[in-house]
């Protein structure tokens, strides 16, 4: 199981594709729009796709970028979320969502903005790699960063005097590094559990880490709001306060929200609907204190419920139609996993599990779908099985094994065949 520095996807409720919805907005943004592909819209916080043009430092690129608007022209108050790094290679990393904590921000009024930086995903340019320099990370970063709020700043729907610059992981650590510029609107800096962790080799990164937070601290006024838990498994309780003294001995204005443990490992909370409870009354407090609004100022649907089928009880391996041997075995892994979750299959033996993160419902049909030319059906969330169809007599020839891939650090998943 693989858990470093990507995040997660959508909330859990069904979704739609609009080329329409991504060309109109596309054309207000003054951007170029994303082909339809396979985008995935969540209609209720309106969220588009488009690629913003965007100068960082001295190039010229183009950012794969999901809006969340509320209704209306605005102008909004925003957010600018900035999002990890997974192992491998960036432009391998899908796009990242936040819909946990855009939901939170659009009901309140709030635009709401995620770039993918410079060679990751659909974005262009090339991903630039400073080795162990945690300092020159944070700052590479946020050079294309400020180009993103640059270009916002120029939209009519964007209030450019109300802004917080906010990150996870990697995004944090950029979040950080930016609050060094000076652009007036930014108003503060909300940081979760950010950093950068190197695998292999004799980097210091830890060393490297406090070293960086501190150079951010002596040359940043915003104040800012950290979250780091108990089990964080990149940047554990003793390194995060290292951070923290460093960026405030420094002179940075920090507080630390120190939380216990989170599920199996406190570096999801923020892409977590569970995390909600712990990051917003914190956050909140925060928003008050530096003149952002935190009222609630539109009702989001709730989320979309599936009914529960009388098929078979949940824990009836055999009864999951069409999965061979070895993809059983993944259905009894699916069982020991925590809600949220959920489980699709197809006919041709394709299936997928997912669980926690923003939606592991559309997680485990995406997956399912990307291995499979028949549609892919949802057979079980949570608790419940939701399947409506028949057994099949026999199983299909293709359907004999399923191979674990690499999680999100939001969410666990696992596809087949």
């Amino acid at each position: 199981m693989l858990k470093f520095f990507a995040f997660g996807r959508s909330s859990a409720k069904r979704r739609s594709v609009s080329l329409l919805a991504a060309v109109l907005t596309a054309v207000s943004l003054g951007a170029n729009p994303m082909p339809a592909g396979a985008i995935v819209l969540d209609s209720a916080l309106n969220e588009q796709v488009v690629m913003l043009p965007v100068h960082s430092g001295m190039d010229y690129v183009q950012l794969e970028t999901t809006v969340y608007k509320p209704p209306g022209d605005g102008p909004f108050p925003l957010v600018v979320m900035n999002h990890g790094k997974a192992l491998g290679s960036p432009r391998a990393q899908g796009r990242d969502r936040f819909v946990v904590i855009a939901r939170e921000f659009v009901k309140r009024g709030y635009a709401v903005v995620v770039p993918m930086r410079k060679g990751f995903s659909k974005s262009t340019g090339d991903y630039i790699d400073s080795g162990c320099n945690m300092t020159a990370h944070g700052q590479t970063q946020a050079d294309d960063l400020q180009g993103v709020l640059e270009f916002l700043e120029t939209q009519p729907w964007v209030d450019k005097d109300r802004i917080v610059v906010a990150g996870q992981s990697y995004g944090g650590l950029t979040a950080m590094a930016f609050g060094t510029r000076t652009m007036p609107g930014v108003r503060g800096l909300i940081n979760f559990a950010g950093g950068l962790k190197m695998h292999g080799g004799d980097c210091k990164w830890e060393n490297s880490l406090v070293k960086a937070f501190a150079d951010y601290g002596s040359k940043t006024a915003l104040p800012s709001l950290w979250f780091y838990g108990e089990n964080d498994q990149h940047f554990g309780p003793v390194l995060a306060q290292r951070m923290f003294d460093a960026y405030n001995h420094a002179g940075g204005r920090a507080r630390l929200v120190a939380y216990g443990a989170f599920k199996k490992d406190a570096h999801t909370m923020s892409a977590s609907r569970d995390g909600v409870n712990i990051w917003w009354p914190e956050t909140e407090r925060f928003l008050k204190e530096i003149g952002m609004p935190t009222d609630t100022v539109y009702a989001l649907k709730d989320e979309v419920k599936i009914p529960k089928t009388e098929y078979a009880s949940i824990e009836n391996v055999d009864a999951v139609p069409y999965l061979g041997p070895r993809a059983r075995e993944q259905y009894q892994v699916f069982l020991s996993k925590t809600n949220p979750r959920a489980f699709a299959i197809s006919p041709t033996g394709a299936w997928s599990w997912a669980e926690d993160g923003d939606d592991p419902v559309e997680q485990a049909m995406l997956d399912c779908q990307k291995n499979s030319s028949q549609p892919c059906k949802l057979y079980a969330v949570d608790n419940n099985v939701v399947w409506e169809g028949a057994a099949p007599a026999t199983l299909t020839a293709n359907a004999a094994t399923g191979a674990v891939v690499p999680a999100s650090e939001s969410a666990q998943k696992a596809t087949g065949p």
